[in-house]
């Protein structure tokens, strides 16, 4: 027998994207110094694309292969990073 699945609220999804579009745009106007907007901003940019690949793309109903197949790069990318950035930086 087939597993229904249920459908995420796109409506609230949305709301949450606007809502945090909002807060980014605020934050840039807020009087604190501009390490921590950007912080802040990217942090809501975060959240946003997890919301985002999890409903939209319907992520969330996927097997843990997908998950592997977008993690594994990122871990690649982070190693390749550390490993580079004193060469870049030091130059």
């Amino acid at each position: 027998m087939a597993r229904e699945r249920v459908h995420p609220n796109y409506v609230a999804v949305w709301l949450w994207l606007v809502g945090l579009l909002i807060a980014s745009v605020v934050i840039s106007y807020l009087p604190i110094s501009r390490g921590v907007a950007v912080f802040l901003i990217f942090v809501a940019a975060f959240v946003k694309a997890v919301l985002v690949a999890l409903d939209y793309m319907h992520l969330r109903f996927e097997r843990p292969l997908i998950y592997a197949m977008a993690i594994i790069p990122l871990a690649i990318f982070f190693v390749l990073w550390i490993v580079l950035y004193p060469d870049i930086a030091l130059r």
